[in-house]
């Protein structure tokens, strides 16, 4: 397994978790996409690893850091 498998696997699963403690509604949907987002970089990086996921990865952050908390 490639370094950015396991990088893209813990995002996946904070963003889970951060999802699940949210009450229903439009920030927890948001929260859910994030991850599926992060899971499938995740699938994506341990099969070709290359640096074209980062991109992908940095537009699901900025999205994440708009959900409010």
């Amino acid at each position: 397994m490639s370094d950015a498998y396991d990088y893209f696997r813990e995002h996946a699963i904070a963003a889970v978790r951060k999802a699940r403690a949210l009450p229903r509604g439009r920030p927890k949907q948001k929260q859910r996409t994030v991850a599926r987002v992060y899971h499938l970089l995740s699938k994506e990086a341990a099969l070709v690893p290359n640096i074209h996921h980062l991109n992908d990865f940095r537009a699901a952050r900025r999205l994440e850091r708009q959900i409010p908390r």
